[in-house]
């Protein structure tokens, strides 16, 4: 049995949206548990809805939930300890659960999660990685919002989390690896992404393929299976493309619906525009991984519905299965043991206030 703990409090809709999204997972999954903690009020309620999943699930009481406009400062001086969010990732940490789901604050869960799980052993910082459609199926992108700004070492270390995150969600064995840059020239980008590919050059991992320099435009295609960047341009990247897919679905909506020939058109075409739309929703790519802790936390978009919260716990029950840290873990230290220069003079990883 895989269990799953659940912040209920999370996101802009709470327990209306996020039970009916366990609901789904549960029917899906037979060997799948739930430890769900909120407040009892509003979660009972929702949970008396679906008696199928009471039954797979545990219930905690938690009086205090972190709002989505808490500073993580904040959100940690009155939430430790007590609120659904902290119990939900401490979970983790006790082996009561295997993996967290939140869709809460996202500066507040990543402080959170640092302070309660903290960072394995050689890494510096964590990293946010999503998964990106493209049209060759789906890549892995790191960083996506955690760090701003990273050093050659931290981009070594986000390629080997991302890595191993590719190798237990797509089964492959040896990864491709690109470094996202202005330009695909070795003489192009900045010093620290430079560096970055001349190590990952060098080491010649067997966990890896590293392909050189990637620019924006090759994540889409799929030209690599991990792309890795900072989290400036990460989340820049991420957002872009999320508003370019609803920007083209509003297109073709106004376009479909402008004249009787159109709509004409459009019922000829179903087939064609589902497929497109099945291509474009976010929600089937809903989830972002913190990686680099010691456990397993994802972040569901705020705003997601039942779909896309059910699409972020499947990805947490996919990556326990496939046993994630374990394969992070074992590629760090077959990293570390090959360049043990990689670790002398790297700067104390330095404890921001996302806000």
């Amino acid at each position: 049995m895989i269990k799953i703990s659940i912040d209920a409090m999370g996101g802009d809709h709470g327990p209306s949206v996020i039970i009916p999204a366990l609901a789904k997972v549960a029917t899906r999954r037979t060997d799948i548990r739930f430890i769900i903690y909120g407040r009892e009020e509003v979660v009972r309620p929702e949970l008396a809805k679906h008696p199928r999943l009471a039954a797979v699930s545990e219930f905690v009481h938690c009086e205090v939930a972190v709002r989505m406009d808490d500073k993580p400062s904040q959100a940690l001086r009155q939430g430790r300890w007590k609120s659904s969010m902290w119990k939900a990732i401490e979970a983790v940490k006790s082996d009561t659960a295997d993996a967290c789901v939140s869709a809460g604050n996202t500066g507040a869960l990543m402080a959170m999660s640092k302070f309660c799980l903290r960072t394995m052993a050689t890494i510096d910082r964590p990293a946010i990685a999503a998964l990106w459609p493209t049209t060759r199926g789906e890549s892995v992108v790191l960083d996506v919002g955690a760090t701003i700004g990273a050093d050659a070492h931290q981009l070594i270390d986000f390629a080997i989390l991302g890595t191993g995150m590719a190798r237990a969600l797509f089964g492959i064995e040896r990864p491709t690896v690109g470094l996202l840059n202005v330009g695909v020239e070795e003489i192009k980008g900045q010093e620290e992404v430079k560096e970055a590919g001349r190590m990952l050059r060098e080491a010649n991992m067997a966990s890896m393929t590293y392909q050189g320099f990637v620019e924006g435009d090759d994540i889409g295609k799929g030209v690599t299976d991990v792309v890795v960047t900072e989290g400036f341009s990460g989340n820049i990247a991420l957002k872009t493309a999320e508003g370019t897919a609803r920007q083209i679905g509003g297109y073709l909506r106004e376009a479909m619906s402008r004249t009787l020939m159109a709509k004409i058109g459009y019922i000829f075409a179903k087939g064609a525009f589902d497929r497109l739309r099945e291509k474009m929703d976010v929600r089937r790519a809903n989830g972002g991984v913190f990686l680099g802790l010691n456990g397993i936390v994802v972040k569901s978009h705020g705003g997601a519905d039942a779909d896309g919260f059910a699409a972020a716990i499947e990805m947490a029950y996919d990556m326990v299965r496939n046993r994630l840290l374990d394969r992070i873990e074992a590629d760090l230290d077959l990293f570390h043991a090959r360049n043990p220069h990689a670790q002398m003079g790297r700067p104390a990883a330095a404890v921001e206030d996302q806000e």
